[in-house]
């Protein structure tokens, strides 16, 4: 892939503007998890470190173009400054005179924190004015918030083609991992894609299935296809209207020699509650009152085996109701085995999205993942097939 790293850059005495992710959670008004702030951190201390002045772009919240006083990003600062070790400046505006005024104090070394880009309607316009006015303060720019990659912002593209432009350091990691998942692969590949909608990932199957050599369906959108293909699937959450599509990607999939594992077993149980009893029943095989909340053990195992013969994993979405025991079993199980193949270097496993990587924090096993991605909606576009706008400005 052909995008500038801080390797490239000179930085010595330079401005450089970073768009960071900083959309962080917070209560009552402090911040409740730093996970973002940390993962900032490689690429401030590379550019502290060649001397450059650190100048941090993010957003929080939506404020939809106005100043709001609970989206400030204030109170990132203090814990920013702990994560990092050094004081952290914090201007109350990202362009103007408040802005320049804190940019022109600076020495090399030093970071500063501009408020929230989204106070402006220029940011989510894409505004070149908007853009113009946070070049002003800039000499470089580095880009490392793959999470806002998929948006055409002025912080994320229109800034990034009006000054030279680099990858920070974690937005290096998130695209040579996917580079390595779907760009360039090592061969066999296998996709893993859960959850409970086949609507929402509609594109993203399709793409999938012309890309990988075998794919894994589980989650509720399972159920889709098991219906889609004749089955009963009782009182299951089951999209019955996309039928003929589901139909339309099972064919795709063979016209492409994608081999699709749909469950053979699945756990049911009358009602979606903790400590249900749950019972496990062949795919076709369903009581009316029945509902499919996990993958059974016979398609589980089939799926580890299937890692243990390919050499890439990406993955996608859980294999069922993961957040409510016992039906967090199948997705857990899949997990460690992921993970111990991951661990001993036969697999290169890549995994993304919210539930996720709640399911892998859940089975303790997301630091033994080659890779896992908390970019959300960027790494399912990215899945899809689609440009970034924020990754294709660097690379151009």
């Amino acid at each position: 892939m052909g995008f500038r790293t801080l390797d490239q850059a000179d930085l010595s005495g330079k401005r450089a503007l970073v768009r960071v992710d900083f959309n962080v959670p917070m209560q009552d008004g402090a911040v409740s998890d730093d996970t973002r702030l940390r993962a900032a951190l490689p690429t401030i201390e590379k550019l502290r470190k060649g001397g450059a002045k650190t100048i941090l772009l993010a957003h929080f919240d939506r404020p939809k173009g106005k100043r709001v006083p609970e989206m400030s990003l204030k109170p990132v600062v203090e814990p920013l400054a702990r994560v990092l070790g050094v004081p952290v400046a914090f201007a109350e505006d990202c362009i103007g005179p408040k802005a320049r005024e804190a940019v022109n104090a600076m020495q090399p070394g030093d970071v500063l924190l501009l408020e929230n880009v989204r106070f402006h309607a220029g940011e989510e316009a894409n505004d070149r004015a908007f853009a113009d006015a946070l070049a002003a303060n800039g000499d470089l720019y580095v880009n490392d918030a793959f999470s806002a990659a998929h948006r055409a912002h002025a912080s994320t593209e229109a800034l990034a083609r009006r000054l030279q432009a680099y990858a920070g350091e974690q937005m290096r990691l998130e695209l040579e991992a996917l580079d390595s998942a779907l760009g360039n692969p090592q061969r066999p590949v296998l996709g893993i894609v859960g959850g409970s909608k086949v609507s929402t990932k509609l594109d993203l199957l399709r793409n999938l299935v012309t890309k990988l050599d075998k794919l894994a369906i589980g989650g509720g959108m399972a159920n889709t296809f098991l219906y889609a293909q004749g089955h009963d699937v009782g009182a299951s959450y089951c999209e019955k209207d996309l039928a003929d599509t589901a139909r339309d990607i099972i064919r795709l999939a063979g016209q492409n020699n994608c081999k699709l594992f749909l469950p053979l077993d699945v756990v049911v149980a009358e009602k979606m509650a903790p400590g249900a009893p749950a019972r496990v029943r062949d795919a076709g095989s369903i009581d009316d009152d029945e509902r499919i909340l996990d993958a059974g053990p016979e398609t589980v195992e089939r799926l580890c085996r299937a890692m243990s013969n390919s050499r890439t994993l990406i993955w996608n979405g859980p294999l069922g109701v993961f957040e409510m025991q016992p039906f967090d079993k199948g997705t857990v199980t899949a997990a460690k085995h992921a993970a111990e193949l991951a661990r001993s270097g036969k697999l290169v496993a890549v995994a993304g999205g919210g539930d996720t990587v709640a399911a892998l924090n859940l089975a303790g096993v997301t630091g033994d993942f080659t890779f896992v991605s908390t970019a959300g909606g960027a790494f399912l576009e990215w899945m899809e097939g689609k440009e970034l706008p924020g990754v294709a400005a660097l690379t151009r």
